[in-house]
């Protein structure tokens, strides 16, 4: 609806401001804590540079990065399917919060002798904040994907991330109905939209899975990193395997790949 303003390009990974952005200047503290909040959303830049480097070393692109109102999206131009790839991706957004947090913590005696104690110590705890909710188990939050990556090489894709969206949805609404009883109508909205996302993650899923099953595995080639090709160990796990060159030579046969 609205078009994004692009305000560069970073590490080969165009970054947006979305319009809506704009509406954190309606918050109550943006006429005195704009600084703080702007801080912020560069700490929420960083988290999301955190998922599409980490998503690059597994031969991952990042579409583009888009900051919002309520945090930031980077565009991966493709799940991972290896849990433990979507494992370390999904860690790296918090895992950036967490060193800056610790940053901080370090200069903090630095910051605080030229007066700006306070300031280091709020966007300090605010990266914490970041750090702990991303991690609640709920889409679209990392939590949600770390989950389904610890249960997807058990149960498999589809039917991990069908609990870990029944999960999500469960918080969204029990959320939601405590924030509806204390009159917090923007966290009404965000639980809203948590458990529309949660829907949305499920529903894409597994009809990307439904596609899988009636292409058979030669259609799970393209989403194998190089060197690496998918196999089925049944009940809808896959997993990755190394493609290894046979070494014993058959007469009449060619040396082919396996």
């Amino acid at each position: 609806m609205f078009k994004s303003w692009k305000l560069g390009r970073i590490a080969g990974i165009d970054v947006f401001l979305h319009p809506t952005f704009l509406l954190i200047l309606l918050l109550p503290a943006a006429a005195t804590r704009l600084p703080l909040l702007l801080a912020l959303f560069g700490c929420v830049l960083l988290h999301e540079f955190g998922h599409a480097l980490a998503a690059r070393r597994f031969g991952i692109d990042t579409a583009d990065i888009t900051l919002y109102p309520i945090g930031g999206v980077a565009r991966l131009t493709r799940m991972p399917r290896a849990p433990g790839a979507e494992l370390l991706i999904a860690l790296a957004g918090p895992a950036v919060n967490l060193a800056i947090a610790a940053g901080l913590y370090l200069t903090l005696g630095l910051f605080t002798s030229i007066g700006a104690g306070r300031f280091v110590v709020e966007l300090l705890a605010m990266n914490l904040v970041l750090a702990a909710f991303n991690m609640i188990p709920a889409f679209p939050m990392d939590g949600g994907r770390v989950l389904r990556a610890l249960l997807g090489g058990w149960i498999g894709r589809a039917r991990a991330t069908t609990f870990a969206a029944s999960v999500g949805r469960a918080l969204a609404v029990g959320f939601g109905i405590y924030s509806l009883l204390t009159l917090s109508f923007f966290q009404v909205a965000l639980a809203v939209f948590i458990y529309m996302a949660a829907g949305a993650e499920e529903a894409g899923v597994l009809a990307e899975e439904a596609r899988r099953r009636g292409g058979g595995e030669r259609d799970l080639d393209w989403s194998a990193p190089p060197g690496y090709r998918w196999i089925t160990s049944g009940r809808g796990v896959w997993r990755l395997a190394p493609i290894t060159v046979s070494t014993q030579a058959t007469p009449g046969a060619d040396h082919r790949w396996r």
